[in-house]
């Protein structure tokens, strides 16, 4: 499932050689589209959401893609093995077991490498602005002062998200606080990140959230926002398919 693409220069920053792509998530929100296909091949605009992803990666610079499985995997490799589109595909394999976002990091780790490594959801989708989001994240990612870097819209420009807003960024575009109950917070995580594998330790056995990462960067001060500059849409359900592809006809 390995074929060579060809690379752009990069106008600014190191784009991660490596992506992850969370993809073995049960799609229950999706139901009942889900049923018979697992969410990553629902189709939103005529291609399924995991197409949409690999379309941004290849053209942000990416070169390889790990992504993990678990519901109907068998479905999701064999799509994966006709569209990599020139990236190089690796599998982690989670059908035994679903590890949730933090223990699928863990479970991927010997095929991530040592070098800062980018991480999408393969449930949602976004639209670039005048600058592409992955080399502007890229741009911005620096490993000396930060473990991870968020690529976030403003509560106002997302998209079907029905939440209230995860985080808190300062000037200098630091995490400065995350959303708590009863509260508002004017920035919503899409999906998207930058992180240092290296932070990948000190971990729980099986199944537990990215957010023990998030948390433990906060605490250092190593956390930070990149504020998307495009259009970006939470596509976890059914209706949001019809609200996103409208959008998406009007331009």
């Amino acid at each position: 499932m390995t074929r060579q693409l060809a690379i752009r220069p990069d106008p600014g920053g190191v784009v991660p050689h490596t992506a992850m792509v969370m993809a073995a998530g049960l799609g229950k929100r999706m139901r009942p589209l889900t049923a018979t296909r697992p969410k990553p091949l629902v189709e939103v605009a005529g291609k399924p959401l995991i197409d949409h992803v690999l379309d941004r990666l290849r053209a942000g610079g990416v070169k390889r893609v790990v992504v993990n499985v678990h519901y109907l995997a068998d479905a999701l490799e064999a799509h994966l093995a006709r569209h990599a589109g020139g990236l190089e595909v690796l599998i982690s394999d989670e059908r035994a077991r679903l590890l949730e976002t933090g223990g699928g990091l863990v479970h991927a780790r010997a095929m991530l490498g040592d070098d800062p490594i980018l991480v999408v959801n393969s449930d949602n989708l976004w639209v670039d602005g005048p600058v592409d989001a992955i080399r502007l994240l890229a741009s911005r990612f620096d490993r000396t002062t930060m473990d991870a870097l968020l690529l976030m819209v403003p509560l106002s420009r997302a998209h079907n998200h029905g939440g209230r807003g995860d985080f808190y960024l300062n000037a200098a575009g630091r995490i400065i606080g995350r959303r708590k109950e009863g509260q508002v917070a004017p920035f919503v995580y899409t999906g998207v990140q930058i992180m240092d594998p290296a932070t990948i330790v000190d971990v729980p056995e099986g199944p537990f959230s990215t957010n023990l990462f998030w948390n433990r960067a906060i605490e250092a001060e190593r956390a930070f926002g990149q504020v998307h500059q495009g259009l970006w849409f939470d596509v976890g359900t059914p209706k949001a398919i019809g609200a996103t592809e409208a959008m998406l006809a009007d331009g």
